[in-house]
């Protein structure tokens, strides 16, 4: 991959993985009930996906995924109505104070996992950053060396960035009014999510 490539894809990752979405709404609520620390987990679960996902690409089993309207309308649904669940619950519980309980790393791992991985919009955006950036003249995990820690370094300073953001608003003592509607906004940014993913027409296909 030459340095142009490397530059431009660059510059389209950084702006695929700080445009806000459901992996960073995950994160920003992650830091404010979890702290920096064990949310971090959450972060691990988004780089375990992109790492699949960038395998997945470099194998061209993505691009047959999308090829397929089945396969790609069920991911679809299935990612809609999860985060549409996840929004609707959070604005039932927005009153409901926080409780400081140990909530098993493992779930925390998972549900980010679950999050990151049936959103098709990450499907779209693998594919895109495949189709523009990686040369066919050229041997794919040759260009897959670059990639990698380009990407997954990328993503992880982003998603580092919205978990911190949510950490400090939590150790701001911020006035309980004030905690409600920040859950209820995070819980209206996943059922907006949720319905335009459901409603998004499959990539190439108009």
């Amino acid at each position: 991959m030459s340095f142009e490539a490397w530059t431009i894809f660059t510059l389209f990752w950084v702006v695929f993985v700080t445009t806000p979405g459901p992996n960073a709404v995950n994160c920003i609520n992650n830091g404010m009930n979890l702290g920096l620390k064990r949310s971090m987990v959450g972060v691990l679960a988004i780089l375990t996906q992109a790492t699949l996902f960038l395998l997945l690409s470099a194998l061209g089993v993505t691009a047959l995924i999308t090829a397929s309207p089945t396969a790609f309308t069920v991911a679809k649904l299935l990612g809609a109505a999860f985060l549409i669940y996840l929004g609707v619950r959070g604005w039932v519980q927005a009153k409901t104070p926080v409780k400081v309980v140990e909530t098993p790393t493992k779930s925390i791992y998972l549900r980010a996992l679950a999050i990151a991985t049936i959103n098709p919009k990450s499907v779209a955006g693998y594919l895109a950053a495949f189709s523009q950036f990686v040369q066919p003249d050229v041997p794919i995990w040759d260009q897959m060396l670059v990639i990698f820690p380009t990407a997954l370094t990328l993503t992880a300073l982003s998603y580092t960035g919205f978990t911190a953001l949510g950490a400090g608003l939590g150790r701001a003592a911020l006035g309980a009014v004030f905690n409600v509607w920040v859950r209820r906004v995070m819980g209206t940014c996943f059922i907006i999510y949720g319905v335009l993913l459901g409603s998004a027409a499959t990539p190439g296909r108009g």
